[in-house]
């Protein structure tokens, strides 16, 4: 579940994850969506930029409608868990 605020900066995004019953950093999925749901109502648009707590993301794409294509989640990458399985 994602909420979303619309401001001068872009969207500004927070997620709640079923599974990990609290607030995650970032979704890709909930930024990717929240972006695309902000394009269909603010047409014409080819990139927006999202803001999470997990950091600034942008989403680009092609729009024809309700139609996208080539869509691209841009963002920082870290490293934040390393674990082992020893069976």
């Amino acid at each position: 579940m994602d909420f979303v605020g619309i401001g001068k900066k872009g969207l500004y995004v927070r997620s709640y994850e079923r599974g990990v019953e609290n607030e995650t950093l970032s979704c890709g999925t909930g930024v990717t969506a929240s972006a695309l749901a902000f394009a269909v109502k603010n047409p014409p648009c080819s990139f927006v930029e999202v803001h999470t707590r997990g950091g600034a993301l942008s989403v680009s794409f092609r729009q024809d409608g309700n139609s996208f294509t080539y869509i691209w989640l841009k963002g920082p990458v870290q490293f934040v868990f390393q674990g082992e399985v020893v069976v």
